[in-house]
């Protein structure tokens, strides 16, 4: 799909040059990574997207979880209304990936411009978009550094246990 091309669906519009998400007029924020995540989908719309894939378009020169992946999902279901039970835009392949199921209706290039509809401060878009990055960065340092002190646990348990049996071999051997 070019960048100047909207693709729409189910009264929302997927405006791949502005990089916007708009229902109607009303512009749907969404942070940059979620979008990728959209675009991703929609670009092979009916098709099985893996999370690998998904995961190199959003986040393709940063090692993270599926936990991030899982959040985007979260967070453009949220933006779209779906439900993962019944799910109208975005179906859930276990333990494979996502695939997006509604219909896909390619628009071509935009006429002019998308603008923000009035009201909207964009500037508090990318304050909550950076501040949405920011929890995430954060979530996945918490993650980080709870594996850690798990690993630096179970390895001190062993080096106590290993003392334990050296000082109890000593002392009934002597």
């Amino acid at each position: 799909m070019e960048a100047d091309r909207r693709v729409t669906f189910e009264g929302f519009c997927l405006d791949l040059g502005t990089e916007q998400l708009l229902c109607g007029d009303e512009v749907v924020a969404l942070t940059p990574k979620a979008f990728t995540v959209l675009r991703r989908l929609v670009e092979d719309s009916g098709q099985l997207v893996t999370k690998k894939e998904l995961l190199r378009a959003g986040w393709a020169k940063t090692h993270v979880s599926d936990g991030v992946l899982k959040v985007s999902i979260l967070e453009i279901r949220r933006a779209l209304g779906d439900d993962p039970a019944a799910p109208r835009f975005i179906e859930t392949v276990p333990r494979r990936g996502y695939r997006f199921v509604a219909p896909v209706d390619a628009v071509g290039a935009a006429d002019e411009p998308l603008v923000a509809p009035p009201g909207t401060d964009l500037n508090l878009q990318k304050v909550l978009w950076t501040n949405i990055a920011d929890l995430r960065m954060a979530e996945e340092a918490r993650v980080k550094r709870r594996r850690l002190l798990v690993m630096i646990g179970s390895v001190a348990s062993a080096v106590a246990a290993a003392l334990l049996v050296w000082l109890l071999v000593r002392m009934f051997a002597g």
